[in-house]
């Protein structure tokens, strides 16, 4: 879409200037621009950081073209829209909002909305998706810092105790072989995820923004031929970053940023006939805003808060294990009109760190196991993993008795 519209623009001799907050982004939009038939002649391609450097040497355009428009109310992009107030504008961006809740009405005049997230699903320009949340960090430590976001110590701390065998071990459980990529918190952390992989025989590798083009070209080129398995990264693939198709994705990095969180949590659903991407969430990211194809109301106005902020869960049913999107204070099934048993509930984003892997919706119910044979089964009786939590299940224990059980026996390292 972006492309033609340029194309137009210069198929009549106007210039265009494109503006990017990122230097990779550059040589991938060329190409496209060059696929599509737009005279690059007539094409600024610019990063903002130095095309504020440089507003009196480049040539005035006809039209200004924003990418990941989120970022225009920063002082640079301000400084180019003013500099140029008489030429039109036109920003894109897949979340209209800033980190801090602020709307883009100090630089937009018009808000025009594309179809949604589901209908994309629906019509097979994404892939369906299943998410699972076995979260394996302290959300607690974690502190916010002045941008919005959270701060690199506190990271760090919730980070800390994370067993990465458990990351390991879920994505060998739900997505074994498959293109996947790790978003990390800090470079230490990503380059301990690629290293777990790599000892486990899956090969992975980690690249970030100080990573060498020429060595990060070559590592997403051999994830490209399957070479390479897992792609673990800090914050780099993410907006407008072009990668090769993956069907999974694996969140250690926990965010405040709606607009980071819908970028790297849709990053597998590149639409593939036949394909389902897998999102693996260890870091509660889903607690804070909700499935990453859910309803949202955007506005160019700032707002206190999202739809998805408090006001909608997401459940399955206990009775047709439906599905759905559960609006504040109602607790009627859409699909088969049972009332759910809200006090016995309890949802995998409830259970602590070592819980049993399920889907994010999915219901326990508090039952009477005493026929069941693992009501009498002991932890010494018990030789395997899986004992362990089914016995944790029918007696009513934690979870995480089965885990520690599972250490006390030798089971886990």
């Amino acid at each position: 879409m972006v492309a033609e519209i340029a194309r137009m623009t210069t198929l009549k001799g106007n210039r265009v200037l494109f503006l990017v907050h990122r230097r990779e982004l550059i040589d991938q939009i060329k190409k496209t621009f060059k696929e599509i038939g737009v005279n690059n002649a007539l094409v600024n391609f610019g990063m903002v950081q130095t095309v504020v450097r440089h507003l009196q040497t480049i040539k005035k355009p006809q039209l200004i073209i924003t990418d990941e428009n989120h970022h225009g109310l920063a002082a640079s992009y301000r400084k180019i829209y003013e500099y140029y107030s008489d030429v039109p504008r036109l920003g894109f961006t897949a979340t209209p909002i800033r980190l801090n809740g602020s709307g883009l009405g100090d630089v937009n005049d018009v808000l025009i909305e594309g179809v949604s997230a589901k209908w994309l699903i629906e019509n097979h320009r994404l892939a369906p998706y299943e998410y699972y949340a076995p979260r394996l960090i302290d959300t607690a430590e974690l502190k916010k810092a002045s941008t919005g976001d959270f701060t690199k110590k506190s990271m760090d701390k919730a980070v800390k105790n994370t067993i990465y065998g458990d990351v390991l071990k879920h994505y060998k459980t739900l997505a074994d072989g498959e293109q996947a990529i790790a978003y990390c918190h800090s470079i230490e952390a990503s380059k301990h995820t690629a290293n777990i992989f790599n000892q486990a025989g899956y090969k992975a590798a980690h690249i970030d923004a100080k990573t060498p083009k020429d060595e990060r070209s070559e590592i997403i080129e051999s994830f490209r031929k399957h070479e390479i398995k897992i792609l673990c990264n800090v914050d780099l693939i993410g907006e407008g970053f072009d990668v090769p198709d993956c069907s999974t994705v694996i969140m250690l990095r926990p965010t405040q940023s709606l607009s980071l969180y819908i970028q790297q949590s849709m990053r597998g659903m590149r639409y593939r006939p036949d394909k389902t991407s897998i999102i693996i969430d260890h870091v509660g990211n889903v607690n804070r805003f909700g499935l990453p194809d859910m309803d949202r109301e955007w506005s160019l106005d700032t707002k206190k808060k999202t739809k998805t902020d408090s006001d909608v869960s997401v459940v399955q049913c206990a009775f047709c294990f439906g599905a759905y999107e559960r609006p504040k204070g109602e607790n009627i099934c859409p699909y088969c009109g049972e009332l759910q048993p809200i006090e016995e509930r309890k949802s995998e984003l409830e259970i602590d760190e070592s819980a049993e892997l399920m889907k994010v919706g999915e219901t326990k119910i508090t039952l009477n196991f005493e026929n069941n044979k693992y009501y009498n089964m002991t932890e010494d009786e018990a030789s395997t993993i899986e004992d362990l939590y089914a016995i944790a299940r029918v007696k009513g224990f934690k979870p995480g008795w089965a885990y520690m059980a599972a250490k006390r026996k030798g089971m886990l390292i």
